[in-house]
């Protein structure tokens, strides 16, 4: 048996092309309603591979019902699967609705295994996948070797979180009228914590009207709240919600000017980063944070220059959103700490 995975809508046009390569074989296309998903009753994987409509497919060992005792109880005939694998990692995906999440399934089926194997888990690299996949009231297990995942991460990428987990981001807030601050904080809460950087600093530098900034900082809670819950579903590991405060703009300024901090100021007076990359890599490197100051319908206030190492223009001649702030800045950086690691 094998459970296929399809983008949603595109199940009937892979079962076509699935019959045409095994002829008038068993499925189920969309069991229990659920849409990108065919069960085949099948084990010619190996002549479907090559269908483009295909995203995934999984070799089931265990069919049971969707229930957690029952899930755990096949964790004996789950780990003969396992011989010779040194790690392993649960993934699982739930449908429907159980008295039971999928990080329980994750925690106590990866227990046992552990306890039967003596295995190790590794979220990232593993030997084996152990993949348990929840369709209503149905429960499908298979394993894959850890080679044959198709990965996001490999030990040749550079971890991108190891630079935007050392970057404090200082942005004065966008504040015009409340559905403008509403708007634009959303997108910079969005932002700040898909990239999950250390913290993001609110911070405005006089006097700003206490109702737009108000509707701005909920803005930035309620787009932080929207990409955590996506980044929760979307990765096999932990994901660390974004710490947001309000300071004013001086004094973070001062209490971030220590020695072995590198402080950036993007502004369109600034030197290309093309021009610094170098030294600026170099200290980023070393520094134990990296603090990232943007403007917003104002620019940075130029006293703030004098404490900085840098100020940089990111995209000469181009003035870019407030929102598109973190993208821009914080992809730029990651563009040339990977271009100088590679060289």
């Amino acid at each position: 048996m094998l459970l296929i995975k399809t983008q949603r809508g595109m199940e009937y046009v892979a079962a076509s092309y699935i019959r045409e390569a095994l002829g008038d074989v068993k499925m189920e296309i969309r069991p229990s309603g659920f849409l990108g998903l065919i069960i085949l009753y099948s084990d010619l994987a190996e002549k479907i591979d090559g269908i483009p409509e295909i995203e995934t497919i999984i070799p089931i060992k265990v069919e049971c019902s969707a229930e957690l005792d029952e899930i755990l109880s096949k964790a004996e005939i789950i780990a003969e699967e396992l011989k010779g694998a040194r790690t392993f990692a649960i993934r699982t995906k739930r449908r429907g609705t159980h008295n039971f999440t999928s990080l329980d399934v994750n925690l106590d089926l990866g227990d046992r295994i552990r306890e039967l194997t003596g295995c190790e888990v590794d979220l990232n690299f593993p030997d084996k996948a152990v993949y348990v996949e929840i369709i209503g009231k149905r429960a499908f297990i298979g394993v894959i070797n850890g080679e044959e995942e198709r990965k996001k991460y490999t030990p040749e990428k550079f971890d991108s979180r190891k630079l935007f987990g050392k970057i404090s981001f200082i942005q004065m807030p966008y504040l015009e009228d409340t559905k403008a601050a509403l708007e634009i904080g959303e997108r910079i809460g969005r932002a700040a914590q898909a990239f999950e950087i250390k913290e993001l600093i609110l911070a405005p530098y006089d006097y700003v009207n206490a109702f737009e900034l108000e509707y701005f900082i909920k803005g930035v809670r309620r787009g932080q709240i929207a990409r955590y819950k996506v980044q929760e579903k979307a990765y096999a590991r932990e994901v660390r919600k974004v710490p947001v405060f309000v300071r004013d703009l001086y004094q973070v300024a001062r209490d971030k000017r220590r020695r072995r901090n590198i402080l950036i100021v993007t502004d369109p007076t600034g030197r290309q980063l093309s021009e610094v990359k170098e030294e600026i890599v170099r200290k980023m490197k070393f520094a134990d944070e990296i603090v990232v100051f943007a403007g917003s319908r104002k620019g940075i206030p130029k006293g703030i220059f004098r404490l900085a190492d840098f100020v940089v223009d990111l995209t000469p001649y181009i003035t870019f959103a407030t929102e598109q702030t973190i993208p821009v800045t914080l992809s730029a950086l990651l563009t040339v700490v990977e271009e100088e690691e590679g060289s």
